[in-house]
This record gives structure tokens, sequence and C-alpha cells, in this order.
């Protein structure tokens, strides 16, 4: 009697399905070996220029990363999954102190300041998305920068509310005239002190939280668009500012850097000051705010709480605006 012939079985077929979804998860492992490695740099505190610039896009490639392990898990690669859970591991930990800075406690029945504070873009004429982002808002102080010609001629329209004011000089640039304001329905003071390379806007505000320090600044571009050391020298400038207030301080600006990153670290190591939550980003405007950058920041003074932090409404600039909510913190 004859045995029976059985078919040998054959493996997978070069080229086939298989084959091709293997070297798919090895090139998306490769792939993912890149974010792992820029959470790995930013968790070890270096602040080269050379890789600080990268360090600003922790947060939306921790997004990215995480929504590809996501797809690896399902796929049943383990392989690159197990890569892609490292890499989002390390940038979770790096994007931490940016999304969950440290947070106090506001004073129980203490008032509420509300600020909103923009990067409004040099060449920005559409003053009505202006208007309409401000009264939303419904801010008690309004904090402007790069303020261009189109809705500098309109002021007294955009801050009908807000009628304490006080403006920099305009500044001419290769980039648009601009001028910083702040605003506030409360009376004010100028501060004056606004050493050589930083530019900023100071005024002390009678607020019913008492006298509130409130400047507006930008910060130069980070190297290689700016020179490598513009950041640092201005927010060492920024340091002498604010060590002679007396009293609370609110910072508010485009400071063209994550609060996780070297100028952010600078800030509050030196000047002692804490940032709102940077999430959602604020830039690029035109990007969905979950995979933005947050460079538009609100810095406190240790005695101040943040009660709430969001993005305003679009202005048509490439900066969406913040509005932030302050009270005195409990002692």
């Amino acid at each position: 009697m004859t045995n029976p012939v059985h078919r040998e079985r054959q493996g997978p077929r070069p080229g086939g399905p298989w084959a091709r979804g293997r070297r798919i998860g090895t090139l998306l492992q490769l792939a993912l070996l890149a974010p792992l490695a820029l959470g790995l740099l930013a968790l070890s505190g270096v602040g080269h220029r050379w890789v600080d610039v990268l360090f600003q896009f922790t947060a939306p490639v921790l997004i990215l990363a995480a929504l590809v392990t996501i797809a690896l898990v399902a796929a049943r690669m383990k392989a690159a999954a197990l890569t892609g859970l490292a890499a989002t591991l390390a940038l979770a930990l790096a994007v931490a102190p940016q999304w969950f800075p440290a947070a106090a406690t506001p004073r129980p029945g203490a008032p509420v300041v509300r600020l909103y504070s923009a990067n409004l873009w040099a060449l920005n004429t559409d003053v009505e998305a202006i208007e309409a982002s401000i009264v939303a808002a419904d801010a008690d102080i309004v904090v402007l920068v790069e303020l261009g010609d189109a809705p500098a001629a309109r002021l007294e329209q955009l801050l009908a509310r807000h009628p304490h004011r006080i403006a920099t000089p305009r500044i001419d640039r290769p980039s648009g005239a601009a001028r910083s304001v702040i605003a506030s329905r409360w009376s004010l003071t100028e501060i004056r002190d606004r050493p050589d390379g930083l530019h900023a806007v100071g005024a002390t505000v009678r607020t019913p939280l008492g006298p509130l320090n409130v400047l507006g600044v930008h910060l130069t571009r980070p190297w290689p668009f700016q020179e490598q050391w513009g950041q640092i020298s201005q927010t060492m400038a920024l340091d002498d500012v604010v060590s002679d207030l007396t009293g609370p301080v609110v910072v508010t600006g485009d400071f063209n850097s994550v609060s996780s990153a070297r100028i952010g670290r600078q800030i509050r190591r030196d000047i002692g000051l804490v940032p709102a939550p940077g999430f959602p980003g604020t830039w690029p405007g035109a990007a969905p705010s979950m995979f933005g950058v947050a460079i538009d920041h609100v810095y406190r003074s240790p005695d101040l709480a943040f009660v709430s932090r969001r993005l305003g409404r679009p202005t048509g600039s490439d900066h969406r605006p913040v509005v932030t909510d302050v009270t005195l913190a409990a002692d």
C-alpha cells in the first residue's frame, strides 16, 4: 500500500506580503530611533545650540511617535512597537515639564485677573480677526507683540474696552515694522527699564489683586536663524528687569522657545519664574493646535497661581493667542 503523498509546506515566498510587512516593520523601527534619540538627548539636559533647536519640537514628535506606536501594536509588529514605546516614554518624560509645570494653589476667595497675550505678526492686516479674538477673550489685560502698522492704525477700535495703554516705539525691521502694547481695564504705570537688546514693554497695573507687574517680551529666534547668544543675553536682560521689580510679576509674549528647552530652563532657574502649561501649542498657527509648538508663554512669579490657560481665537497671525487666568497663590 502506497503511503499518501503530502505537499511540503512552503515558507513565505520572497517578495510576498509577509516579507514586505517585515521590511516595513524594520524600516519603521529604524525610523523610530530618531525620536528615541531626541527624547534621550532632551532628558540629558544638554543645552548646546545644535540640539536645542531640535528640542523645540519634542511635543509634536511625541504625539506622532505615540500614534505610530499604536498602529504598530495593532499590526503586531512587536520589535518596531517596542522601539516606539521606548521613544514615546523618553519623549513623554522630556515634555512633562512643558505640559505639567509646577503648580501653585490659588488663594481661596482671591480675585482672578484674565490676561490675553498674542504675537500678531507684523505683516498681519486682518484687523477684524484680531478684534474678534480680543473681544472673545474678554480679558482684563491685553499684551500684544509684533503689532504691525495696519492694526496699530486702528488701536482705538481694537482696544476700546482697555483705555489704559502703553506702547513701545515703532521699530522698522526687514520682516515688517512693529511695536508692543500693554492695554488694561485698570490704570497702569509704565515700567521704563528696557535694557539694550531686549524688546519688551512693561507696566504696573492696579488690579483687584493689588499692583501687578506685567512684562510683554519678544525674544529673538534661536540659532541658526539668529546669532547663537541672542536668546541667552536677552533672557539675562529680562532677569535684570524682573530683579528690580517689587510684588507679583507676569511675563508673557513670544519666547521663541518651549519652556522645557534651554531658554525655558534659564528663565526658571535664574529668574525664578514658573510657566503656565504649554499644551496645546501656539505655533504655527495654521497647524492643528495639538501638533503646535508652545513658544508663546505666560510666566508667573511664585506668589501667583494660574487658574486656567487656553488658546484664544485665531488672529490671522502665524501664532495663536494665549488666554490665562491668574490669581494670588495660597500662603
